[in-house]
């Protein structure tokens, strides 16, 4: 291992768990911190979960790695006791400005000097918080994508501020837990990935919301003429329809009308995407 050695993780949301879970499995030992001890229990309910989906779709990890990486999280609610010997924390608590610059007040008072501070915000960028960590220089983003056991890429941004020493530890911790560190230059507000898929997902929600085309057509067309696994509507459902949603109703008019379309024709329906088993397409369970 590297200099970081003692993880933890603000959050056990589907990402947050994901990411204490890929750290575990990979021989590190976690602290899973979430707000009260109502919330962890559901969130061990859900890492027995995770491991059985690690046994289907990982080689090898039937072998008892699923099992082992169990035994490497302590589950806690207890904030100052989750950090109290952390080389790197990495936060995925809610899209919250506010939640965030006051769990980072806190946090900078709590955590040990040594203790590294990585935002997996996907809408946020690292100098919105910065300065509340109390540490700029040793605070960066770590961005993970939904299902890190197979979206293997973790973009790693930091600030002017961030020291080159913490951006190449966190570097290096994302390649010993099996991701593809993607090392970002400069701040930009949807990183690498969001930056070339957001307008690829727009000009999909234009095309249906105008009548071009059928969501199983447009995918179809992407998926021949680029190679690609997934079409757009494919990759909504995998986002989740809410997340569409949300984000679409904050933008412009093409974008609330595909919006107004999703929540009429799908989420009204309790028709949400993957999670769900449905969304633009079906999602037949064992």
């Amino acid at each position: 291992m590297g200099s970081l050695k003692n993880i933890t993780v603000l959050g056990t949301g589907v990402l947050g768990l994901q990411i204490a879970y890929q750290t575990a499995y990979k021989g590190f030992p976690v602290v899973a911190y979430d707000i009260n001890d109502e919330v962890i229990e559901k969130a061990k309910a859900r890492a027995l979960d995770l491991a059985t989906t690690y046994k289907e779709q990982v080689p090898g990890a039937a072998d008892g790695l699923a099992d082992a990486a169990l035994d490497r999280i302590t589950f806690s609610s207890d904030l100052a006791d989750a950090v109290k010997d952390a080389d790197l924390v990495i936060e995925a608590i809610p899209e919250n400005i506010d939640i965030k610059k006051d769990t980072y007040t806190k946090l900078g008072a709590l955590a040990p000097e040594k203790t590294i501070f990585a935002t997996n915000s996907s809408t946020l960028l690292p100098s919105d918080l910065m300065e509340f960590t109390g540490r700029p220089d040793k605070f960066l983003a770590l961005h993970f994508a939904n299902k890190v056991w197979v979206f293997n890429a973790a973009e790693i941004m930091g600030t002017e501020k961030t020291d080159l020493a913490a951006f190449q530890a966190v570097s290096a911790f994302a390649g010993e837990i099996g991701m593809v560190p993607i090392e970002i230059k400069k701040e930009k507000a949807g990183y690498v990935l969001n930056s070339l898929l957001v307008p690829l997902l727009n000009a999909a929600s234009d095309l249906l919301t105008d009548g071009i085309a059928e969501p199983e057509m447009i995918d179809k067309t992407w998926r021949i003429g680029t190679g690609a696994p997934f079409g757009p509507f494919q990759m909504f459902d995998v986002i989740g329809l809410t997340t569409a949603y949300n984000v679409s109703s904050v933008g412009g008019p093409k974008q609330q009308a595909f919006a107004a379309y999703i929540k009429e024709n799908y989420i009204d329906k309790g028709k949400l995407g993957l999670s769900t088993g449905e969304g633009f397409y079906s999602y037949p369970t064992k």
